[in-house]
């Protein structure tokens, strides 16, 4: 497995994580940890409103409605609060039900942060740096060449989308 496949995995798997339809170790420890974060009090229970910053944390910006809502489904009033448990299930129910194509073109757009359409080596780079991954310019270079299709010299959604579905 030549290097930049390796450093392309990385950037894959973060993407990967955020779709996952079943939920894996590493998502049920985020979950623990927003709930963790966002009980202020340390009681063991977050309020609506700790809820849905909670919500945020994990990528759900919902609306005050859409989350007393899913509070209801699950059984619990506005003004009530939720305990832990309760939380992991209503959050690993709705990480678990996210399309994945959706969240590969939220993924592509984070990326793509100016909104160009294509993923460049700067985007690439800029991705790297924040996972903490030190790839030299003519990795990048290299790994955008093996995917781009088009020979366009960046990597637009439906090759970023190919890529995230069959793995190269």
């Amino acid at each position: 497995m030549n290097s930049h496949h390796h450093h392309y995995s990385s950037i894959q798997r973060n993407a990967h994580a955020r779709a996952a339809p079943k939920i894996s170790d590493d998502v049920l420890e985020e979950i623990q940890e927003a709930f963790t974060l966002f009980d202020t009090n340390k009681d063991g229970h977050i309020d609506y409103f700790e809820l849905k910053v909670a919500m945020r944390a994990l990528g759900f910006d919902l609306k005050k409605d859409e989350v007393i809502n899913i509070l209801k489904k699950y059984g619990v009033d506005e003004g009530t609060k939720m305990s832990a448990d309760g939380f992991v299930n209503v959050m690993s129910d709705m990480i678990s039900k996210r399309d994945p194509l959706e969240e590969y073109k939220k993924a592509f757009k984070l990326i793509d942060e100016n909104g160009t359409g294509g993923i460049t080596v700067a985007n690439l780079r800029r991705i790297a740096r924040e996972l903490g991954e030190n790839i030299a310019d003519d990795e990048i270079q290299a790994m955008i060449e093996e995917f781009d299709l088009d020979n366009d010299g960046s990597i637009n959604e439906e090759e970023f989308i190919r890529i995230m579905v069959n793995g190269h």
